[in-house]
């Protein structure tokens, strides 16, 4: 059965400054650097066949640390459809700071709500309008060939995706968080490629059911 193994990037500079980044091209942090060396470590346990990522880079350079760990000459597709989220005239704000000026209903409908955008920016229902499409034409395919595929995106790329796997609703999104660093290992059915377990793998944490 193949594997879906997705992994949100290591820490980024604006991760530790708490900072909205969105499509701003920052870098990782040396944390983040760390991160993306220990999730490398915890991937030498499965099989990876193809490695897709978006072309920001701090996705890009985890996906590279991660490719390098394991020792292979693994393709890596980059593409922006797999970009985190736009967010506006947020890009490059504190998150308190936002936080304290417009109020914390407002702050967490622009941060975790699933339609509604900051000015400017995408809502996660944008984001996923293009995560999507790209999934089934492009990373669906590798699967079905029976390789295993690492993604290595966003916050809410991967929370977009996250929607589909596991269907998720627009209610329950706004409470699922992705930590940095930390690989979601998917074994999916032959034929369908429906998700049939999900191990989220961390030294001393293992098998979480769908």
């Amino acid at each position: 059965m193949p594997l879906l193994i997705l992994l949100r990037h290591g820490e980024s500079l604006w991760n530790r400054e708490n900072r909205f980044t969105g499509w701003v091209d920052i870098d990782l942090s040396p944390r983040g650097e760390e991160e993306a060396r220990r999730a490398g470590e915890l991937l030498r346990a499965f099989r990876v066949d193809i490695i897709f990522t978006s072309a920001l880079r701090r996705a890009w350079r985890t996906a590279e640390i991660v490719r390098e760990i394991l020792g292979k000459e693994l393709p890596i597709e980059r593409t922006p459809a797999l970009n985190e989220r736009h967010y506006g005239q947020l890009q490059g704000l504190n998150k308190d700071e936002v936080r304290l000026r417009y109020g914390e209903e407002q702050f967490r409908r622009w941060r975790r709500s699933y339609d509604v955008a900051p000015p400017g920016g995408e809502s996660l229902e944008d984001t996923q309008r293009r995560v999507l499409p790209y999934y089934r034409q492009c990373i669906l395919p590798e699967l079905r060939r029976g390789n295993n595929v690492l993604i290595v995106a966003h916050g809410n790329s991967l929370r977009a995706l996250l929607m589909e796997l596991e269907k998720i609703s627009p209610e329950q999104i706004p409470q699922v968080e992705i930590p940095t660093g930390v690989p979601y290992v998917y074994e999916l059915e032959e034929g369908s490629l429906e998700p049939l377990r999900r191990q989220i793998v961390q030294p001393e944490i293992e098998e979480a059911k769908l």
